[in-house]
């Protein structure tokens, strides 16, 4: 890794990268709640156009980028809002128009161009330079700050839009601000991860922070966590390998999914055995309860009604057949208490 510190694009890539998987999660968390996971790549179709235009101009590519995504961003939510065409439909529109306006502008480009496109499209750690990082921080702390600072409201429009209306927030306003982040973080990672590619940073690390959070806020910790070990790690694993940075990034997030989903599901197995059944009845077992006491553990079982269970916050879970209390090991001390 301190090789890798030493070599100038490698630092402007791994900073990028960086502010990427900060501010990616932070702002799909709540294109999840919204179920639209896919705008993202909307955004980058748009983006794209935006890309060809700057370089068919001559201008910054990041900054005509930018302005592109932002116009589609707006549209969108102006489309769905009057009801004209619903979400699916102006995405849909969006996405074939943005890319296909790129084509057609790219292909009036100058010899070499279009190769110069492909590093959008896919991302490439050798393309951030300088200049892009003070543009990418500012984008990325507008997000940062402007998601912190609305987090309850947008949390709100994403969950039930008709109850934040009948409480008097700004859905329309508030929709235009998360298409607009969506835009600006899609414009950040191009050089990173790749317009293709930047949805996936959006969602994965969402997904799987889905998996063990246990609330929003820690759902967001815990999906920055993701994102920043996704993309760091795959910009940092990319150089050596000799590949994408983007689909290196992305194939990390996967793999943190799968491994999350597996110890998820481990643990869920582990609780079930533990609580295969939990039941609540009016007596309290005791020591003068009057029935079958079975150590078992750190804890004590009791038989009554046919079941072997212990006490548990407010209910008792099923452990084990009461034929088997005192045949075998611990349970041959079970003593009738009372």
């Amino acid at each position: 890794m301190s090789d890798l510190l030493s070599i100038d694009f490698m630092q402007r890539a791994l900073i990028a990268a960086l502010l990427v998987g900060t501010v990616a999660p932070m702002v799909g968390i709540f294109l999840v709640q919204r179920r639209l996971s896919l705008i993202g790549d909307g955004m980058g179709h748009v983006a794209l156009a935006g890309v060809a235009i700057g370089l068919v101009t001559g201008q910054g590519p990041v900054l005509t980028a930018l302005v592109a995504a932002v116009i589609a961003a707006v549209v969108i939510e102006l489309l769905r809002d009057r009801g004209r065409t619903n979400g699916d439909v102006a995405l849909a529109v969006i996405f074939y128009g943005g890319i296909a306006a790129g084509v057609v502008i790219i292909s009036k480009a100058p010899d070499g161009t279009p190769a110069n496109l492909t590093k959008y499209l896919f991302g490439s750690i050798l393309t951030t330079q300088r200049e892009d990082l003070y543009v990418f921080a500012a984008l990325a702390a507008v997000i940062s700050f402007t998601t912190w600072a609305l987090r309850p409201r947008l949390f709100a429009v994403a969950n039930d839009e008709e109850y934040a209306r009948a409480v008097g927030l700004p859905v329309l306003a508030l929709n235009i601000v998360l298409a607009v982040l969506t835009a600006a973080t899609v414009v950040i990672a191009m050089r990173v991860v790749g317009l293709l590619l930047i949805s996936a940073l959006m969602i994965v690390p969402n997904a799987a922070a889905q998996l063990i959070a246990r609330s929003f806020s820690s759902g967001v910790r815990w999906a920055v966590a993701f994102g920043l070990v996704s993309a760091v790690g795959g910009v940092a694993v990319s150089y050596p390998l000799n590949t994408p940075s983007g689909g290196t990034i992305v194939l990390v997030a996967v793999a943190i999914f799968i491994v999350t989903a597996a110890v998820a599901a481990a643990i869920a197995r582990v609780s079930q055995h533990r609580h295969a059944v939990a039941e609540r009845h009016d007596h309290e077992h005791g020591l003068d309860c009057g029935h079958l006491a079975v150590p078992h553990g750190d804890h004590v079982d009791y038989v009554h009604d046919g079941h072997r269970h212990a006490p548990h916050e407010g209910h008792y879970d099923e452990h084990g057949d009461p034929q088997t209390a005192g045949s075998s090991g611990a349970e041959t001390t079970g003593t009738r208490r009372g």
